[in-house]
C-alpha cells in the first residue's frame, strides 16, 4: 500500500492519517465544503473535496469517493466507521474498481450485516445465540407466533439495524402490532429495507464486546473484551476494559466463541463480536461489527496493539505477528465519549465555534480528536467530538485519572456532556461496577424525582 484514501472524518479519519504517517503511507482526506477547515483535511498529506455539507453528497458519495481516490491515485480506502464502512456496496466497488478496501470483503460485509442472517450462522457454529426468529419474520401474524413461543418481552430489530436504530421492546400482545409497524417503518426509512427479525429480551444485561483481529491466512486472535452497559438510547456513552461482570472463565469462553464466530464467517480484518452477558452470567452472540470501533483504543492501551495499522497491514495481505498466547493484558483503561451536546436539554446537539480550550495530558491520559481553538463544529454530523481515555494499573486508578482528565478538560464556546460524564464516574453504583444496561435510564429517573 503506497497511499489511503480515508473516507471519512473528524477524530477517526485523523487517528488513520497518524497511523499511517508512522507507517510511512501517503494519505488522502476527503472532505465536504463545511469541512474544508477540519484537522484531518489539514493533517493529511494531499486533501479533496467531494461535496456539500449534506453527507448524503459528499461522505456518502461513493461515486465521488472513488473518483478522488482515482484522482488522488489511491490504491486503498479506510473506511473509518459510520458513513460507508458497513456498507458492501461500497467494498464492491472498490474492489471492482481495483482500490483496497480496508476491511473484511464485501461478501462477507453483506452476510454480517443482515442481523438475522448472522444469528443463524452462529447458531451452526455453536456460538450461543438469543433465542428468537429463525431468520427473518414473515409478517405479523409470523411475529405473533414466534413471540407466544419464546415469552414476552420481546424485542423487535431492523435486519439490516445498527446504531441503535429500529429497535423496539414489546412487553405484551396487545403492544406487538403497534411496534410491528412503527420498526418496520423505521428500517424502510433508516436502512432501505423493512425486514425485522425478533429476540427474546434480556432485560438489565451487560452488554460486553470481544475485539478480534483475523488475517487473509486463517490466523484468528482475540484482543480481551470491552464493557459497554454505559448506554443511552441504545448509544455507548462510557466504555472500559476489562469488565467487572465476568471472570477469567467466562473471559475465555467468549473469547473463545468471538474466534469461531470469525473463523466461521471467514472473516479478515479487525472486527468486534458482541454479546449480551446476563444476571446468570449466560452469554449470548448480538451481533459482529465489520470495522473498526470508537471504543478501540482502550483496548490499544492494555495490549500495546494498535489496532488501526494491524487492519492495514491484514488488508496489504500480511500475517498476524503474534499468537493468542502471545497477547499481554494489563491494567485497566475507560473511555468516555465527549458529545457537543446539552444534557440538561435532551442531550440536544450543539454545534458551534470553539472559542476555549484545554485538554487534559499527563502520565496514561489519552485524546482522539480533531477539534482545535477556533473551530466550528459542524450542524451536519455526529455531536461526537472527542474521546477521553484513560490507563490505571487499577480499575480505581483508572477512575482516579478520569475524573481528574474530566476536571481538566475546558471545551468553551458550546455546551458539552462533561459534567454529565463525570457524574456517571463518580457514582458510587459505577465504581463498585454495579451496573447494566440500564445504569443511565435508573440514573435519569431518579434526578427527575428530585425536581
Amino acid at each position: 500500500m503506497n497511499k489511503i484514501l480515508i473516507a471519512n472524518r473528524g477524530e477517526i479519519a485523523v487517528r488513520i492519517i497518524r497511523a499511517c504517517k508512522e507507517m510511512n503511507i501517503k494519505t488522502v482526506a476527503i472532505y465536504s465544503e463545511v469541512d474544508k477547515d477540519a484537522l484531518h483535511a489539514k493533517l493529511a498529506d494531499e486533501a479533496i473535496c467531494v461535496g456539500p455539507a449534506d453527507s448524503r453528497k459528499s461522505y456518502l458519495n461513493m461515486k465521488n469517493i472513488i473518483e478522488a481516490a482515482y484522482i488522488t491515485g489511491a490504491d486503498s480506502i479506510h473506511p473509518g466507521f459510520g458513513f460507508l464502512s458497513e456498507n458492501a456496496q461500497f467494498a464492491k466497488i472498490c474492489e471492482e474498481s481495483n482500490i483496497k478496501f480496508i476491511g473484511p470483503s464485501s461478501k462477507v460485509i453483506e452476510l454480517l450485516g443482515n442481523k438475522s442472517n448472522s444469528k443463524e450462522m452462529m447458531k451452526k457454529a455453536e456460538v450461543p445465540t438469543i433465542p428468537g426468529s429463525e431468520g427473518s419474520i414473515k409478517g405479523l401474524k409470523d411475529a405473533m407466533v414466534i413471540a407466544k413461543k419464546i415469552g414476552y418481552p420481546i424485542m423487535l430489530k431492523a435486519a439490516a439495524g445498527g446504531g441503535g436504530k429500529g429497535i423496539r421492546i414489546v412487553n405484551s400482545e396487545d403492544e406487538l402490532e403497534n411496534a410491528y409497524n412503527i420498526v418496520k417503518q423505521e428500517a424502510k426509512n433508516s436502512f432501505n429495507d423493512d425486514e425485522l427479525y425478533m429476540e427474546k429480551f434480556i432485560q438489565n444485561p451487560r452488554h460486553v464486546e470481544i475485539q478480534i483481529l483475523a488475517d487473509e491466512h486463517g490466523n484468528v486472535v482475540h484482543l480481551g473484551e470491552r464493557d459497554c452497559s454505559v448506554q443511552r438510547n441504545n448509544q455507548k456513552v462510557i466504555e472500559e476494559t476489562p469488565s467487572t461482570a465476568i471472570d477469567n472463565k467466562l473471559r475465555n469462553k467468549m473469547g473463545e466463541a468471538a474466534i469461531k464466530a470469525a473463523k466461521v464467517a471467514n472473516y479478515a480484518s479487525c472486527g468486534t463480536v458482541e454479546f449480551l452477558v446476563d444476571k446468570d452470567k449466560n452469554f449470548y452472540f448480538m451481533e459482529m461489527n465489520t470495522r473498526i470501533q470508537v471504543e478501540h483504543p482502550i483496548t490499544e492501551m492494555r495490549t500495546g496493539i494498535d489496532i488501526v495499522k494491524e487492519q492495514i497491514k491484514i488488508a496489504a495481505g500480511e500475517k498476524l505477528k503474534f499468537k493468542q498466547k502471545e497477547i499481554e493484558f494489563r491494567g485497566h483503561s475507560i473511555e468516555c465519549r465527549i458529545n457537543a451536546e446539552n444534557p440538561s436539554k435532551n442531550f440536544r446537539p450543539c454545534p458551534g465555534k470553539i472559542t476555549g480550550l484545554n485538554l487534559p495530558g499527563g502520565n496514561g491520559i489519552r485524546i482522539d480528536t480533531a477539534i482545535y481553538e477556533g473551530y466550528t463544529i459542524p450542524a451536519n454530523y455526529d455531536s461526537m467530538i472527542a474521546k477521553l481515555i484513560v490507563f490505571g494499573v487499577s480499575r480505581n486508578e483508572a477512575i482516579a485519572k478520569m475524573k481528574r482528565a474530566l476536571e481538566e478538560l475546558v471545551i468553551e464556546g458550546v455546551d458539552t456532556n462533561r459534567d454529565f460524564l463525570f457524574e456517571i464516574i463518580r457514582n458510587p453504583n459505577f465504581i463498585r461496577g454495579d451496573f447494566d444496561t440500564s445504569f443511565i435510564s435508573k440514573l435519569q429517573q431518579a434526578d427527575s424525582k428530585k425536581i
